[in-house]
């Protein structure tokens, strides 16, 4: 199901920006019981995206009303929400008077094996780098072309996810997903100042970290020390938390830092 400027269909125009330049953004959205999860933490980063890349505010209760008229009912989805900054003419500048285009659309839950949350998962690394843009570092926007190039890289259904470095080598993120380490009891996550999304659930997940009394640190991480670390998982708003039980042959086991991190946001349903 989708609505384009609030109206049944799946077309738009040939000259939106979106399509030309990936001139925009988007939010992908838990729902669970028709309630769109998280919502305002999404609407905060979408609205943080257009502010960065100039593009009008969309109207924020028109989007909500939009968003739940296609979830009401759903006992489990995902919802995307789209925002490009409309269609002009040829040409990298964009036009004075922008008029965004806004789509809303609703997707089935993944069929994950329960395995990934029981047992962890399997995760490889991408040789596909990661460009280093302080600008557009956080947001997410919809050049997606380095996660499509690094998801390319394998066809095992077995593995998951593939961690994606910088140019310099360190580790961002996963190509869907963030990621956290645990040492000595204390949780470290890549810094995506330069570069990767600032999830949802990996905001979450450090303000849970404070709550719990566990110490946390946004810092550079090298591949060798998240290979060396006691525990590995990954997180975004649809899978919640992943343990990592192996990075390209190096053996970890699921821990007690992360099993607490999700047994809260469960009981939280976060």
């Amino acid at each position: 199901m989708m609505l384009i400027n609030g109206k049944p269909a799946e077309q738009i125009s040939a000259q939106d920006r979106g399509l030309h330049y990936g001139d925009g953004l988007f939010e992908t959205i838990a729902v669970k019981n028709g309630v769109l999860l998280l919502w305002d933490r999404h609407m905060l980063r979408l609205n943080s995206g257009c502010s960065k890349l100039g593009i009008p505010q969309p109207d924020y209760p028109l989007l909500r009303a939009e968003a739940q008229q296609i979830c009401d009912g759903a006992e489990q989805a995902v919802l995307k929400i789209i925002i490009t900054r409309g269609s002009a003419g040829r040409g990298y500048r964009a036009p004075i008077n922008v008029i965004p285009t806004r789509i809303v659309a609703r997707y089935s839950w993944p069929e994950w094996p329960q395995r990934c949350w029981q047992e962890g998962v399997y995760v490889r690394i991408c040789q596909t780098r990661l460009g280093i843009n302080p600008l557009l570092a956080g947001i997410k926007h919809l050049n997606r072309l380095e996660q499509v190039l690094a998801r390319s890289e394998w066809d095992d259904p077995d593995i998951p996810e593939g961690l994606m470095l910088d140019q310099t080598g360190n580790v961002i993120e996963a190509t869907q997903s963030n990621l956290f380490i645990v040492n000595g009891g204390r949780l470290l996550t890549p810094d995506l100042s330069s570069s990767g999304v600032a999830g949802i659930m990996r905001a979450c997940i450090i303000e849970i970290a404070a709550k719990l009394s566990i110490p946390c640190t946004v810092t550079r991480l090298t591949l060798a020390e998240v290979q060396a670390a006691e525990e590995v998982f990954l997180c975004n708003s649809l899978i919640a938390v992943w343990p990592v039980r192996e990075i390209a042959g190096t053996v970890l086991k699921p821990g007690p830092i992360t099993a607490l991190i999700y047994e809260h946001i469960q009981s939280h349903s976060i």
